[in-house]
């Protein structure tokens, strides 16, 4: 132990070593969650696009929500100089300082104002600078936010409020910037949750979510932000809400994510086909609460085969309510018990992260095991 802290002590002492060795580590633990994104073709429909990654077209669908609705308000750490992503670049330039505003270092407070400025009438987009830090206002969003409404039998509600926040995995996040956090509030009617899995997607759902009449929490996969590029639609459009999307029709497996976990599907299914020849049917759940169950249950009642996997722990996953309700719909045409690849039942670590992730080879190994049943 002396000898290690002596070694340590002597890194630390040599600035330049200490950078390099950081900097190599990075490197490494960046290679070892490598997301091979495959970019969305927009729908010729919504006209002319300008390329862009995930941060700017959030960017983009919060200045389109702030310039068609005067009452919009933007809030949160660090939002008023663009935020730590900097999705919110400019916006206080164009909106002002009384729309476009920074918060104290409190998750409740940022919640509980967003619920009485929606209350009030205003549209309120609420930004948790981590996913991982919104537990100290959980008790604002299951409490209040998603019980407005039906405690006051719809005389008052909250439903302008949006809740932004990255989630996910990084790379080098640790266990305190990489948490998938949605199965908690998925557990409470009144709210619905969304995870977007690119830049064309993030626009038109985070605008629905801004506009819908419930108040959302929007969950952005971080590593995607600048990761994931592609052609977004420069107009105002949105994506229902509550409704998953076929991305690759198959035959003989069903394989269900959302966020980055749908990239890494998308390269599951090619590898299933290349060499298992297996063809495999992937759909984008996109909306975690509430969730599209007809599109599942179809595609299962055709494939007979079931795969969900997601970054959060196993137990208690998402995954769980999906697989759950899959079974009691679908036990007839089930041909194999229901494989559910997840991250594991521990905090999620730093230097095993590679290990954590339900990676292609994770995935691939419960496609052998659904076939061979």
């Amino acid at each position: 132990m002396a000898a290690s802290m002596k070694r340590l002590l002597r890194i630390v002492a040599k600035p330049r070593l200490c950078t390099h060795l950081l900097r190599k580590h990075l490197v490494v633990s960046q290679r070892a969650y490598a997301v091979k994104y495959v970019p969305d073709i927009p729908p010729p429909e919504l006209g002319e696009t300008n390329r862009s990654n995930l941060v700017q077209s959030l960017n983009d669908a919060m200045d389109i929500a702030m310039s068609t609705d005067p009452t919009s308000v933007l809030f949160g750490e660090d939002v008023a100089f663009g935020g730590v992503f900097r999705c919110s670049v400019n916006l206080r330039e164009n909106y002002g300082p009384d729309r476009v505003f920074n918060t104290p270092l409190s998750e409740q407070g940022i919640v509980a104002f967003g619920i009485g400025l929606a209350t009030a009438g205003a549209t309120a987009i609420a930004e948790i600078q981590f996913a991982d830090y919104i537990f100290p206002a959980f008790d604002q969003i299951a409490n209040e936010a998603a019980k407005f409404r039906y405690r006051t039998g719809n005389l008052f509600d909250c439903g302008k409020l949006t809740i932004r926040t990255p989630c996910g995995a990084v790379g080098h996040g640790a266990l305190y910037h990489s948490q998938s956090p949605e199965a908690f509030f998925a557990h409470l009617p009144g709210l619905k949750v969304v995870v977007p899995r690119g830049p064309q997607q993030a626009k038109g759902l985070l605008l629905s979510c801004i506009r819908d009449e419930n108040p959302c929490i929007f969950m952005e996969p971080k590593i995607l932000y600048r990761g994931a590029v592609e052609e977004v639609p420069v107009g105002d459009y949105e994506i229902p809400l509550s409704k998953a999307e076929v991305l690759v029709e198959g035959s003989d497996v069903t394989m269900v994510g959302w966020g980055t976990q749908v990239h890494v599907l998308r390269e599951v299914a090619q590898l299933a086909q290349e060499k298992l020849n297996v063809s495999c049917e992937l759909i984008d759940l996109r909306t975690i609460l509430p969730w599209d169950q007809d599109t599942i249950i179809n595609s299962v009642c055709k494939t007979g085969k079931l795969l969900i996997a997601h970054e959060a722990p196993l137990t208690m996953g998402f995954a769980a309510e999906i697989a759950a309700t899959v079974q009691n719909e679908c036990f007839l045409n089930l041909e194999a018990p229901i494989q559910r690849i997840c991250g594991y039942d521990t905090p999620f670590p730093h230097v095993f992260e590679a290990f954590y992730l339900p990676d292609k080879w994770r995935c691939l190994e419960a496609i052998k095991t659904l076939v061979n049943y």
